[in-house]
């Protein structure tokens, strides 16, 4: 019997060789082709769109080729919703692969781009592998797996299936067909013709030129099912058919590239280029660490989402990290779009992570949000209030003119307002210019100076009865509350107050305040004229009337 015996044994219906299937997908003509390959296992997760980042801009950059693909080779693990995640998330951000495939519809000619559909064309390839004897059927138990692995660990040694451990490979092809034939269980392991102790040398294109050890291990490349290949072969046949030419994933993969180095040279393939991207880290008292899916609640996409943070602001904050120049080059090109930006490997952190930290993003997302139109901030917050915050959207859907004039205070200036950092705090903001919140909220009036309440209520009728007028401009309504100030015993300049607080009660701060508290309840809002202007002199009166 032969390796192609055995080969035809495991896989009797594949007619196919790789050769065919190098003709049906041709090269692409030296074209750039990137893809991002989740796995639906659960969450969109922060890492996966920073490297979904990195694939979209090579592909910019190089008028190449952008592809989804699905991983979904661990059906055990799959979440039935995570692929509808990962869709939903690349639309969200604008993000639109060249090729993909969703819902039955392909997108391309180089799919399937879900992985389980592409079983036939995986066997293909390992059927390949079996007939020239570099793969070959293992029919260890888990038991005996389990005990190998304790006597290299109390010998000190590696663990894994490689050298004298791997006891199967040593089998006659006989050995093989007749264990098969008697029905017993095996997977399908590489083997591997490498040498631990030798190296060879490995170009990243972040981490430049390094020298890493030869793989040696008999890796499974297809379990005991037949159905579907392990990552580390799948990788393989996909990324050669569909021709990819940049590999994006996070470093921690780096180990596993002697693995897949063999891979391809076993075939006779061209390497693709690696991009070993750095973990995302953040601070943890005085540690940094690996961002979490189960510790942190950022690291997922809906994190982000959830809170309303505007998509600009998640894409600006990774490309801050993708790039160390990128917030350089989007100062001095501020009508550009990120796309715009030419990533250079050289210029991502080789080592010690990339860190993520949020109060850089916020900083970020208060200022994108401040330089918005109020239309803009109205229709995006509305969308998000559409989704997640029924509240919100019913003060929106009550009169969006009266919300947009709302979010328009101190926006239209040199220095716009930066409240805002994520939409969920909207309401928050602004409860107290819509009556009914104002009336029914168990709030606390913060007086701060001026706390006696018949001063409060002598300044506020003085005010109201003899000074203010809705049709008075800023200055002319400032003035007069300046007056105010000097009727009633108050420094109406505040340079005077401090050179001679004894003489005064208090100043014109303190006077401002209180008419503040009095129809905010707070005491600090945005501008105060503009929001009395907009509450209007009958609504001001009745809430004063409330104290």
């Amino acid at each position: 019997m032969t390796y192609k015996d055995l080969a035809d044994l495991i896989f009797p219906n594949i007619t196919k060789t790789v050769e065919d299937y190098e003709k049906m997908y041709p090269s692409r003509n030296g074209r750039v082709v990137t893809r991002v390959a989740p796995s639906p296992t659960g969450f969109m997760h922060i890492g996966t769109m920073y490297q979904t980042l990195v694939d979209y801009i090579i592909a910019k950059n190089n008028d190449g080729i952008f592809m989804l693909r699905i991983e979904d080779t661990d059906q055990k693990r799959e979440v039935k919703e995570a692929v509808d995640l990962i869709y939903e998330a690349l639309d969200d951000y604008k993000i639109i692969p060249d090729e993909y495939e969703k819902n039955g519809k392909m997108v391309g000619n180089y799919g399937p781009y879900v992985q389980s559909e592409r079983k036939e064309i995986y066997h293909a390839f390992i059927k390949h592998l079996i007939s020239i004897g570099r793969a070959y059927p293992c029919f260890c138990t888990k038991e005996e797996l389990d005990e190998l692995r304790v006597m290299q660990d109390h010998k000190k040694q590696r663990t894994g299936y490689y050298g004298k451990y791997a006891k199967c490979r040593n089998l006659s092809v006989d050995e093989m067909i007749n264990n098969i034939k008697e029905g017993k269980p095996y997977v399908i392991r590489f083997k591997s013709m490498g040498d631990f102790e030798r190296k060879f040398k490995f170009h990243d294109e972040v981490k430049g030129d390094l020298e890493l050890s030869e793989n040696d291990e008999d890796f499974v490349i297809m379990k005991s099912d037949n159905l579907l290949p392990t990552y580390h072969f799948a990788h393989l046949v996909d990324d050669r058919l569909m021709r990819t030419t940049h590999i994006i994933r996070g470093e921690e993969w780096l180990s596993s590239a002697p693995k897949h180095v063999e891979l391809f040279n076993a075939f006779g393939f061209e390497l693709p280029k690696y991009v070993h991207t750095p973990l995302i880290v953040k601070k943890d008292g005085n540690s940094i660490r690996k961002l979490s899916k189960r510790k942190d609640p950022e690291a997922t996409m809906s994190y982000y989402d959830n809170l309303g943070y505007p998509r600009e602001a998640i894409i600006e904050s990774l490309m801050t990290i993708i790039n160390s120049n990128y917030e350089e080059w989007h100062t001095a090109n501020p009508d550009k779009v990120y796309t715009d930006f030419v990533y250079s490997a050289d210029k991502m952190s080789s080592s010690g992570g990339a860190f993520y930290d949020l109060e850089k993003l916020g900083n970020l997302s208060k200022d994108i949000i401040s330089k918005k139109t109020a239309s803009k901030v109205c229709e995006e917050s509305y969308e998000w209030a559409s989704k997640h915050s029924e509240s919100l959207k019913e003060l929106i859907d009550r009169d969006k003119d009266y919300y947009t004039k709302i979010l328009n205070i101190e926006r239209e200036q040199e220095k716009p307002r930066k409240d805002i950092v994520y939409y969920s705090m909207i309401e928050d903001l602004i409860w107290y210019m819509y009556d009914d919140k104002f009336e029914s909220r168990n709030k606390e009036y913060e007086w701060k100076n001026i706390t006696d309440i018949k001063e409060i209520k002598n300044i506020l009728n003085i005010y109201f009865d003899e000074y203010y007028n809705p049709n008075d401009d800023k200055d002319t309504w400032f003035n007069k509350v300046k007056e105010l100030c000097d009727r009633l015993g108050y420094a109406s300049n505040i340079k005077d107050y401090k050179k001679n607080p004894e003489n005064y009660k208090g100043n014109v701060a303190d006077i401002s305040t209180v008419i503040r508290v009095a129809i905010t309840s707070k005491s600090n809002t945005p501008d105060l004229y503009e929001i009395m202007k907009l509450l209007g002199l009958d609504r001001i009166k009745a809430r004063i009337d409330m104290l």
